[in-house]
């Protein structure tokens, strides 16, 4: 009896999927959206399901260390060891292409400065003599503007506390100021984007008493206007719907559930005068540093820039300057953006560096470079190239525990990093991955100071250009100096 039962369940289940078959095959052959179903019915799927599993094979059955975009494998290791005190030590050689060209190469001392002879590095105060509280920098790398919406609640939460073990800030991102961002009590710089969430009133324009209200915050540092991003230069921020909870349409004033589209500007800054006034209202409300984030597509923004300060007076001038490279981004772009506008931070940095140096406004204006600077390598190119400060987003993402899975816009991140579905948040253990961050942090500040000595130099703040080479196409490298020659300054 129970073999005839099991015997007509097959045949049940035998029909049902013949039946699932000649179903499927009917609906390939009628329709007419994809000719590879419509010629090939049934087996035409396998091209669409092995498409969408290529990008995450790729990474660990096909590419090489060094050929997996944007961050290779290579690059992720180095940032993940750190991230578990597990030291940047390798065996039997690199596998850097040193004779590619864009290799760093760094010019290594004769007589390296020896332990008792190195130094602290030094603090770098921002705003000073210019607003009411100015404020310190301690560490060389911080963490870069990454909004609560974009990432999830535990990531915030993990990013706080380690930035406050570790002594750097964190950059709140243009989705305003959430609890968990104060949670650590870490240094906070708070991002004013174009949509004004956080410090907007009721009709979307910059309340003056929402400013006060966070200035009086004591961990809240400085205020950082954002003109535009690596990621997406002249368009503002997307979050998409399904990321809008209830929590963060509360905190950022808008519908729960739609997209949250920031404006592609702020509707009241249209010209580097009109931005500068901006720069002393919010600095006269608030008593601290204001600055300004955004990617550069050539140098007449700094030709107008240091014009309009040389005419108005230093206490126009913004505090700080975050330039983020073309290549920046960690969150929603329109493609046609993220791969062609605004210029790579390698090329961005110099020209703003010069600018400053020309006019003489470079002790003024503290600078800040950004995009793909995760390793300390890059951060000491940083430095030599003139910089004062790097942010990192997605560095710290992958101390978090990033895989690179290419997700983060869809709310399905399978680390918990970039999701809002509490299933999948699950996996970031807060305590864990802010003891994660803040070593992250204090190695890669470690290493650049490894660099500086090795140069000969006693911390890394002394870094200059004569300290690292470029390789150009030839094989061949070039100090930085010769490729981007100190400008005279302007009398």
């Amino acid at each position: 009896m129970l073999d005839l039962l099991l015997a007509g369940l097959g045949a049940l289940l035998a029909l049902a999927f013949t039946g699932a078959l000649v179903y499927l095959y009917v609906q390939d052959v009628t329709q007419e959206k994809h000719a590879v179903l419509r010629n090939f019915p049934l087996v035409g799927h396998l091209r669409y399901f092995f498409e969408r599993l290529g990008e995450y094979f790729r990474q660990y059955f096909f590419l090489g260390d060094r050929e997996e975009m944007p961050f290779d494998r290579a690059t992720r290791s180095w940032v993940y060891r750190m991230a578990k005190n597990e030291g940047g030590i390798i065996g039997f050689g690199s596998t850097y292409r040193i004779h590619e060209a864009g290799a760093l190469v760094f010019v290594n001392a004769p007589f390296p400065v020896l332990e008792e002879e190195q130094l602290p590095t030094p603090v770098v105060v921002v705003g000073e003599g210019y607003c009411r509280t100015p404020f310190a920098g301690r560490s060389l790398v911080n963490i870069s503007a990454m909004s609560f919406g974009a990432i999830s609640r535990p990531a915030v939460r993990a990013l706080s506390r380690g930035a406050a073990a570790a002594g750097c800030w964190l950059d709140t991102g243009e989705g305003g100021l959430s609890p968990y961002h104060l949670e650590g009590g870490c240094d906070i710089i708070f991002q004013i984007g174009t949509a004004k969430y956080g410090v907007r009133d009721e009709h979307g324009e910059l309340s003056e008493v929402r400013l006060r209200e966070l200035a009086a915050n004591a961990t809240v540092r400085a205020f950082e206007i954002k003109l535009s991003q690596g990621a997406k230069p002249g368009k503002g921020g997307v979050l998409l719907g399904n990321k809008v909870t209830p929590e963060i349409a509360g905190i950022r004033g808008i519908a729960e559930g739609r997209d949250s589209m920031s404006p592609n500007r702020h509707q009241d800054i249209a010209n580097i005068d009109e931005l500068l006034d901006k720069i002393e209202q919010v600095r006269e409300v608030t008593g601290k540093p204001v600055g300004i984030k955004t990617a550069i597509g050539g140098d007449r923004f700094m030709l107008e820039l240091t014009a309009a300060v040389a005419r108005r007076g230093l206490q126009a001038a913004p505090d700080f300057l975050t330039i983020d490279g073309g290549e920046g981004g960690s969150g929603a772009a329109p493609q046609a953006l993220a791969d062609h506008m605004a210029l790579a931070i390698d090329e961005a940095l110099p020209l703003i560096v010069d600018a400053l140096l020309a006019s003489g406004l470079k002790e003024r204006i503290r600078i800040i470079a950004a995009g793909q600077l995760v390793t300390p390598a890059r951060v000491a190119w940083a430095l030599s190239a003139g910089a004062d400060f790097v942010n990192t987003a997605r560095g710290f993402m992958f101390s978090l525990g990033c895989i690179q899975a290419l997700r983060c816009h869809t709310n399905n991140c399978p680390t918990g990093v970039t999701t809002h579905d509490p299933r999948l948040q699950r996996g970031l253990v807060v305590a864990d991955k802010a003891t994660r961050v803040a070593s992250y942090c204090r190695n890669m500040n470690k290493e650049v100071a490894m660099i500086a000595h090795s140069c000969g130099l006693r911390h890394a703040r002394e870094l200059r250009r004569e300290h690292v080479r470029i390789v150009q196409p030839s094989g061949q490298s070039v100090a930085l100096d010769a490729l981007h020659p100190y400008p005279v300054r302007a009398t």
